[in-house]
């Protein structure tokens, strides 16, 4: 379970929100809400331990997330809303890195099927840096078909610059692993076909 208690964000000299509290339980999809600049982005942040909050705390199955790294970001998948590809590497390449770096142990043939289900066959040899921002956006979302042993997943407007089809296929994803018993935390501005009814966290009720 994912424990949010009176968490208050700072951005600069602006309090953005203050007094949010909220539990994601295993089996829920999460979707925050709000206009933009009201602190979406910078939640996210602080849930995953990136930045740091002005007051409250963030636990991971009652334990501060601060007090155990390790254990917390072994559960956990963040996909942040820019693509962090090198490049030079290929969409192929870019995965491997990207799963090897997070310490799961996935082969290349694996890699391989997430990428031509995201909807890049045609670019898996190519150099990232000609890749489209949907494209780049793809390869980043493979990860998603790799990652069902990470139970928080926390994502930034993952439907950003997907086609119809990629989106639903996507909204089935995040469905399959809330009902598998994992938990999805996301941004998003569109309508996606959810399996699973998402809860709404309106964060513009908190903001300062």
């Amino acid at each position: 379970m994912l424990e949010i208690e009176d968490l208050a964000c700072l951005k600069g000299d602006r309090l953005l929100f203050r007094g949010l509290a909220l539990t994601l339980a295993a089996g829920e999809l999460l979707r925050v809400a709000g206009p933009n600049g009201v602190g979406k982005t910078s939640l996210l942040r602080l849930v995953t331990g990136l930045a740091l909050a002005e007051a409250g705390e963030v636990r991971w199955q009652g334990v501060a997330i601060g007090r155990d790294r390790d254990a917390f970001h072994r559960d956990l998948l963040y996909l942040g809303h820019a693509s962090a590809l090198n490049d030079l590497l290929t969409p192929l390449e870019n995965l491997r890195f990207a799963c090897a770096a997070a310490g799961d142990e996935v082969d290349e043939g694996t890699c391989m099927e997430a990428l031509v289900r995201i909807g890049l066959a045609d670019q898996l040899d190519l150099p990232a840096r000609v890749l489209s921002q949907g494209q780049r956006r793809r390869v980043g979302l493979a990860r998603l078909f790799l990652s069902s042993g990470r139970r928080l997943w926390v994502l930034d407007e993952p439907f950003t610059a997907l086609d119809v089809r990629a989106v639903a296929d996507l909204a089935t994803t995040l469905s399959d692993h809330c009902r598998a018993g994992g938990m999805v935390m996301l941004t998003t501005h569109q309508d996606a076909p959810f399996a699973v009814e998402p809860r709404v966290l309106d964060i513009g009720a908190y903001a300062c």
